[in-house]
């Protein structure tokens, strides 16, 4: 019998320690990923170098706009930078705004009302 005692606190033990790690992981994972927030409500226009990889920040939270310093992790907002490669040397405009359709270059949709009244640092209403 002493066996079967402990068999079973091994495997309550076990399932606690899944759901502590479950728990950790919702934590810094969310399900539901967070909104961006407007960064800027004008774009950053500079020169992407042909064969490079950038990595464009999508939550609005990063210090080095337009390009991901892992606020995003920090601020446990689960969303993740776009990453992508130039495939030429050229002058672009990188959306700031976090509301582009065209992401990661800017498509005029900082112009909008609606982000130009919303507050930097905060979501897009709507």
């Amino acid at each position: 019998m002493g066996d079967v005692g402990a068999l079973l606190r091994r495997v309550a033990w076990n399932l606690n320690q899944r759901r502590d790690i479950s728990s950790w992981l919702a934590k810094w994972f969310p399900k539901t990923p967070a909104k961006p927030v407007v960064a800027l409500k004008t774009p950053i226009k500079l020169e992407l170098v042909a064969g490079k990889t950038y990595r464009w920040c999508m939550c609005g939270r990063s210090k080095k706009q337009p390009f991901c310093d892992g606020s995003h992790f920090f601020q446990r907002t689960g969303l993740s930078p776009l990453k992508f490669k130039a495939q030429e040397t050229r002058m672009v405009a990188l959306c700031t705004c976090k509301a582009t359709q065209k992401p990661p270059y800017c498509d005029g949709t900082h112009r909008s009302e609606k982000v130009q009244q919303a507050e930097l640092g905060s979501p897009l209403s709507g």
